[in-house]
């Protein structure tokens, strides 16, 4: 099987960033952004979906954190989809229902070809450490986009704490991430659609 990696820069008057990513890796995250609640989110995005991720990223966070983010997003995107080829033999599909202390999330995914984004997230306050709640969304909806899938995000217990219910998000995109990329060993590089291509 070959290597599947990506390579995606992306330079605006607003952001500048480096991004390389390796899907069968082992979870390991290096990135500096000047978000660190960020950060730590990327960290756990690559450790709970196994994926390696390398990010060098500049923003206008004089502005504010928004353009980063949703760049940010952009380019995960863009790079999941370049890492992913044809999609030959992949599961196409994951899900996951992900408790995080108090707070349950159910994440689905499918790497269908095509852009949907659905989420229930309702935010009790504007901040997490250095990043605007309202961006948690934002990221996956870029993200989603840019990678042409479908993406779910439903609150089974919304619970009671504003770092938990953006952790579930990024940890169940990420386990529902690992299953959705797993090569399936029966399949024997085919497309998994009757259309014959995502």
């Amino acid at each position: 099987m070959s290597k599947r990696t990506a390579l995606i820069k992306r330079k605006t008057r607003e952001t500048q960033i480096e991004l390389k990513l390796t899907l069968d890796g082992r979870g390991s995250c290096e990135c500096n952004l000047g978000l660190g609640f960020l950060e730590h989110m990327l960290e756990l995005l690559a450790r709970h979906a196994r994926i390696d991720l390398k990010v060098k990223a500049k923003g206008d966070l004089k502005v504010d954190d928004h353009h980063l983010t949703e760049d940010l997003g952009i380019v995960l995107g863009q790079a999941l989809e370049s890492a992913l080829g044809k999609k030959e033999g992949i599961e196409r599909y994951g899900s996951s229902v992900l408790p995080m202390d108090e707070v349950l999330v159910v994440v689905a995914l499918d790497l269908g070809g095509r852009f949907a984004f659905s989420c229930d997230y309702q935010p009790q306050r504007d901040q997490v450490g250095d990043l605007a709640c309202e961006l948690a969304p934002h990221f996956f909806k870029s993200l989603a986009e840019a990678l042409r899938c479908n993406l779910h995000f439903r609150f089974l217990n919304a619970g009671e704490n504003e770092h938990h219910r953006i952790e579930a998000m990024f940890k169940g995109f990420a386990r529902s991430l690992r299953m959705a990329v797993r090569i399936d060993p029966e399949a024997k590089g085919a497309i998994p659609s009757t259309k014959g291509l995502l």
